[in-house]
């Protein structure tokens, strides 16, 4: 058998991990630069995170985006567990085959035409009824969880389908409910899983720019919208600062999660 060469080993690692990291340790490096010119280094220097800390339009739109990623990723996970329960639980009644491509549509239509759709739709609601007043957050919000909820369903839909229904069936011989079984077992057994949609709906939510843009209304931008408004007049310096906190944010966040996932499968084994 022949073993694979130690350095080539090492080289297709290093590749492989460079293509995906060194662009963003070379944004974070160029965060740190003094010149306003981002190709050129002329020494180290904090000036864009002061700048960045008095970009109230900039901070405002991270508050915001930040408030509809949680409250979407929320109610992603709430909608899209009992969809994906009833997907994998709940395969013979009429209609399925409906329901089932009902539900995949937001993975495979195009968010250009879903955002235009519900564009539409809410103009057509506020002709008839009056609202919404404007798009705003809860527009947004009903666009972003439209698009997660297909997401979290297919997680969840993964994980009941390996599950050991042993503990749910040996429940109800003992005279649990169905919903009994759900809450005390199921939902349990299933906290990873909602742990992983909930950070997966959070982060498609805080990313998304094509729904947002459609959706939003003034006062109302988003993030990605913004920050996609001004690299479109030229790229600057603010921008490599940004991202670099949201990088050490989501990379704390996911320490912390996988600890907290960790933490709860021990749990379970012990």
């Amino acid at each position: 058998m022949v073993r694979p060469n130690r350095w080539l080993k090492a080289l297709s690692l290093f590749i492989g991990y460079g293509f995906l990291y060194l662009p963003i340790l070379f944004l974070m490096i160029f965060s740190f630069n003094d010149s306003a010119i981002m190709t050129s280094w002329s020494g180290f220097s904090l000036r864009w995170y002061r700048s960045l800390l008095n970009d109230h339009a900039l901070l405002e739109a991270a508050k915001l985006s930040f408030l509809i990623a949680a409250m979407t990723a929320t109610a992603a996970v709430v909608l899209g567990t009992w969809a994906g329960y009833v997907l994998s639980r709940m395969v013979r009644f009429k209609g399925f085959p409906l329901y089932v491509g009902l539900l995949s549509a937001p993975l495979v239509i195009p968010e250009v035409v879903l955002g235009i759709s519900l564009l539409l739709m809410f103009v057509e609601f506020s002709k008839l009824f009056g609202w919404p007043d404007g798009n705003g957050i809860f527009t947004i919000w009903v666009g972003h969880v439209l698009l997660c909820m297909a997401y979290v369903a297919v997680v969840i839909q993964s994980r009941i389908r390996d599950f050991d229904r042993s503990l749910e069936e040996a429940a109800m011989d003992l005279g649990a409910t169905p919903l009994r079984v759900f809450f005390s077992i199921t939902l349990p057994l299933l906290a990873p899983a909602l742990m992983a949609a909930w950070l997966l709906a959070f982060t498609l939510s805080l990313d998304d720019v094509v729904i947002a843009s459609f959706l939003s209304g003034p006062g109302y931008t988003t993030l990605p919208v913004e920050v996609f408004s001004r690299v479109r007049l030229g790229l600057k310096p603010e921008i490599n600062a940004l991202a670099t906190v949201f990088i050490l944010l989501v990379g704390l966040f996911v320490i912390v999660a996988s600890r907290l996932q960790a933490g709860m499968q021990r749990t379970k084994l012990d």
